[in-house]
């Protein structure tokens, strides 16, 4: 999760919550691709999470790669809670999932080298010290009470409002994983078109990625777990948003959505300040009952906007916020997906006209559909395998047209790291199929296995 904001005076004009958006618009040559993952840590003797202190321990592995690597230490209330090197970052889930929020870059063969030096440094400190990490969109089998909060004071405060708005927000916190790419736009209208294509294709990309089918040791009925726990995680924040396809949608109509999210907290000299459930238009107008008086600055309202979990959301740039943690080359696959969608015009519009004629109760339906039944999901005349067959080809198409080369110029584009996700396409089945097929067969039902032969 993010980190606290830092910058921006005193918040005088309303507009200037629209403008701080605005502010994130960049000319094409000028857009660039983050990718963020999470990864589950483990003891390898008992297969259990990792504790944040200790000889084994999420402290050790961060205190190893700022030792060996040379990144920089962020620390809050005397604890190591996160690294940064540069415009790249390295944090803590609540539960003690590791993140690695990358930097901006320009094409994907720099993202999958980022990749490939982070899990490089993380396993040579983690092998070290008899730990492991493990690519999974939920914990396959600890229990909450077996999982660690990470000390950081903006966990606390989630920890005990989660169970108060919705069912499975302490679970999304401390038992599940992600993979999300960030993305960037060139005006209001590219905003807009990118995150409708975005929302609706969530599904799609929660199909593909589908690597959670089981829970608490057992198998769940999903392919996706992970999206199933956020559809029960807090409806004031999360969804598919259909108010994003409404005409006129803009910046100004994502102002208005984000302040009727009730507040978590505000950040003051190193310390969170309890605000749950408190209105961000009543610290507008200094009437905010935790700093009565006090108005907010633009980096209270960036803090604020990092508080809204929708499927895809908007901040300086796009977030694709709907793939289950996974292997390493859905690491890489992930960013060829949204960049051949996004960042050429004729596959942007190709997948516009795709999804333009769904209508709300559509789009939730497939994303129902996905979490539980992967590229088999059906909604109507809708087929998840054969959209997602239609949408591969857009991106593919799409990353042709970006004609980024690699490898010193042997690779001719980016179209490559698409490979695993065609051959689910052509095979019908993503990870978690995968996984419930080794469960049923060779692993003879030991979950156990899925350490030794998936991790990291």
């Amino acid at each position: 999760m993010s980190i606290p904001q830092t910058g921006g005076g005193l918040i005088e004009h309303h507009s200037q919550l629209a403008d701080y958006l605005e502010s994130g618009c960049k000319p094409k040559q000028d857009w660039r691709i983050g990718t963020e993952h999470e990864k589950f840590g483990y003891c390898k003797d008992t297969l259990m999470p990792l504790p944040y202190e200790g000889t084994r321990s999420i402290h050790a592995v961060l205190t190893g790669l700022r030792d060996r690597f040379s990144w920089d230490p962020v620390t809050e209330g005397g604890h190591l809670i996160g690294l940064t090197k540069g415009s790249a970052n390295i944090s803590l889930e609540p539960g003690g999932a590791l993140e690695l929020s990358g930097a901006p870059l320009e094409t994907i063969h720099q993202t999958c080298d980022e990749v490939n030096d982070h899990l490089r440094e993380v396993k040579s400190i983690a092998d070290e010290i008899g730990v492991g990490f493990i690519g999974l969109g939920a914990a396959p089998h600890w229990s909450h009470a077996q999982m660690p909060l990470m000390p950081k004071g903006r966990y606390k405060l989630m920890d005990a409002y989660m169970d108060k708005v919705g069912t499975m927000g302490t679970t999304m916190m401390r038992r599940t994983c992600t993979v999300q790419v960030n993305l960037d736009f060139g005006s209001e209208a590219d905003m807009v078109q990118k995150l409708r294509v975005a929302l609706a294709l969530q599904p799609v990309a929660t199909a593909l990625f589908a690597n959670s089918p089981f829970f608490e040791g057992a198998v769940n009925g999903h392919k996706s777990w992970r999206s199933r726990v956020w559809r029960d995680l807090d409806a004031d924040r999360t969804g598919m948003l259909p108010f994003v396809f409404d005409e006129g949608f803009g910046f100004e109509a994502w102002v208005q959505y984000a302040l009727d999210v009730p507040m978590y907290f505000v950040y003051r000299d190193g310390v969170y300040v309890d605000a749950l459930g408190m209105s961000f238009r009543d610290f507008l107008k200094g009437k905010l009952p935790a700093l009565p008086g006090e108005c907010p600055t633009l980096s209270d309202w960036a803090d604020h906007l990092t508080t809204v979990f929708p499927e895809a959301r908007i901040k300086k740039f796009i977030e694709m916020r709907g793939a289950d943690g996974g292997p390493w080359r859905r690491l890489c696959a992930l960013p060829g997906f949204w960049v051949g969608l996004m960042y050429d015009q004729t596959a942007l519009d190709a997948a516009w006209d795709l999804v333009k004629g769904w209508d709300t109760e559509t789009r939730e339906a497939l994303r129902v559909a996905a979490a539980e039944h992967g590229l088999h999901a059906q909604v109507g005349s809708i087929n998840m395998r054969e959209l997602s067959r239609q949408v591969l080809s857009i991106c593919e198409a799409g990353l042709k047209a970006r004609a980024q080369p690699g490898a010193g110029g042997l690779v001719p584009d980016e179209t490559h790291f698409l490979n695993a996700l065609q051959e689910s396409v052509d095979s019908g089945q993503v990870p978690a199929d995968e996984l419930l097929e080794r469960y049923r067969g060779d692993w003879q039902g030991d979950l156990n296995r899925i350490y030794t032969e998936y991790s990291y």
